[in-house]
């Protein structure tokens, strides 16, 4: 074993019934090094670090960790090697502080020394320059700070490799840089730090390697200063891609839904909106920007029918240049739909609130235009042909219409979905984190439909957290900071650091 590496996977397989997740997978991470591994959706990339951390087995290969032969079969394993993983989804207990959930599962943690603890825990972050409260409860820390627990949990228990999955992937811009200055630190000291991620700007500015998968099989790693975006994408598709977002001028937009003083409250009396006005125009896009937990969910939900209101909300809507608007608040979407209102909805949450993962595609598109029971028996022929069209027009990877959902990748549900909606000719379209977690070549293509609603004259709702996209995608940002808007900036005309600023409250703007 090269001394220089901190870990050799051989000949990594792993199956799960019919899907080849990793075939016959060999890489190398070394020590004192920032390796990303990138891949599309299906690739691999979380199955294969699930593999070393101890989530999973593999079926066949070997694992060497500082020249030695291991067997990882627990995250337990995992830790007592040295190997801590970050997943993308926190695994905290809310109403925990930060010290009682890092010792949390360890030897002795029903006894605890709590001043010990939080000394350990004060050294560690004082070494790498981590800012965390020992003894403040998770529910009172913003998402940045949930995660510095989750690394700082790692570190405290030995880790001295680390892999993080999608690190930033609810980060603002400036708390984005303030993980990566930490994550250098980390590897100036010594240790090796794998980052599971899509955004290639990030991998270009923060790694030393880069190790592309595709379709569960090993392509290449590369020296990140030889490498671009370009190059990348192509390694990960196997052909080339475009990189550039369009971005047409939006023709005679017209006042398409007026928001109004939008407020709401969560089911204990706490105000998540407050107050929001803005106008969505025809045929532009219009992004919504703000940290997680801004309320960029409510606010879309309380559009469409689907989050109570409260006080002054206005939500109008204008079918066209007639000045005559119809009342939004107060209908649930059955109403709305009654009312010719052609709103379709893209939610947060694809398979709970969007799609029925047990269903196949042609009966998940039944749900769409589906009114409550006026016959014992209902036509499937439409269904099944806009099922069929939707899979040919979007390229979406099934054995067929006849497919449960939840047996798709996520890139190839998030098509279904936006598919469906689009479908209805609607005239606002709105889509939260419409390309979340999926990889570069379906994220373009979600790109090119909502650009072409656009064209259509739609005016089309994005919420986003990639401000690279947002500038580059989006005529106009809303910008949400606690529930309220902190500003409303120009796609063209704005920065990231602005949009960052007003992401944080750091900066007030009038809304124009």
């Amino acid at each position: 074993m090269d001394p220089l590496n901190a870990i050799e996977m051989r000949d990594i397989t792993k199956t799960f019934g019919q899907v080849l997740a990793s075939s016959h997978i060999s890489l190398d991470i070394r020590w004192g090094e920032i390796l990303a591994l990138l891949g599309e959706n299906g690739s691999g990339k979380t199955t294969l670090m699930n593999m070393l951390s101890g989530i999973y087995f593999p079926d066949s290969g070997h694992v060497h960790v500082s020249g030695k032969e291991v067997t990882i079969r627990s995250p337990k394993d995992a830790i007592a090697l040295g190997i801590g993983m970050v997943h993308q989804h926190f695994k905290l207990v809310d109403n925990m502080t930060a010290a009682e959930n890092i010792v949390l599962g360890l030897r002795g943690s029903w006894r605890l020394d709590l001043k010990k603890i939080s000394a350990k825990v004060r050294e560690i972050s004082e070494r790498y320059g981590f800012n965390i409260n020992p003894d403040r409860k998770i529910y009172d820390m913003s998402v940045s700070e949930k995660q510095t627990v989750e690394i700082v949990k790692v570190l405290y228990r030995g880790a001295n490799i680390l892999i993080l999955d999608e690190p930033t992937a609810v980060l603002t811009v400036q708390e984005t840089e303030k993980l990566f200055a930490v994550l250098r630190s980390m590897r100036d000291d010594g240790k090796s730090i794998v980052i599971i991620t899509h955004k290639l700007h990030e991998v270009l500015a923060l790694s030393d390697r880069v190790t592309v998968l595709r379709k569960g099989v090993y392509i290449d790693t590369v020296k990140t200063s030889g490498a671009t975006a370009q190059s990348l994408t192509e390694m990960m598709v196997g052909r080339a891609v475009s990189l550039n977002i369009d971005r047409p001028a939006p023709v005679k937009p017209t006042p398409r839904l007026v928001v109004k003083n939008v407020s709401c409250m969560d089911d204990e009396g706490v105000k998540i909106l407050d107050d929001v006005s803005f106008t969505a125009r025809s045929g532009e896009i219009l992004g919504i920007a703000g940290i997680s937990g801004s309320g960029q969910k409510e606010l879309l939900e309380g559009i469409a029918g689907l989050y109570p209101l409260a006080g002054a909300s206005s939500i109008q809507y204008f079918p066209d240049d007639s000045g005559q608007a119809t009342e939004l608040v107060g209908k649930r979407p059955r109403q709305i739909r009654d009312l010719g209102v052609a709103l379709s909805f893209v939610p947060e949450d694809r398979l709970g609130m969007g799609l029925v993962g047990s269903m196949d595609l042609s009966d998940n598109m039944l749900l769409r235009s589906y009114s409550e029971g006026r016959n014992f028996f209902t036509n499937r022929k439409a269904p099944k042909k806009l099922a069929e069209d939707v899979v040919e027009q979007l390229r979406i990877a099934t054995p067929g219409v006849s497919t449960p959902v939840s047996r798709l990748s996520g890139g190839n549900v998030q098509k279904v979905l936006v598919g469906r909606e689009i479908s209805v000719s609607p005239t606002v379209l709105m889509t939260a984190y419409a390309v979340r977690g999926l990889d570069i070549n379906t994220s373009y293509t979600i790109y090119g439909l909502l650009n072409e609603q656009k064209k259509a004259g739609v005016a089309v709702i994005y919420v986003g957290e990639d401000l690279d996209v947002l500038l580059e995608l989006c005529d106009r940002i809303v910008v949400l900071c606690g529930g309220r808007v902190s500003g409303i900036v120009e796609g063209r005309a704005t920065t990231k650091e602005e949009v960052g600023l007003l992401m944080t409250s750091l900066k007030k703007e009038e809304a124009p």
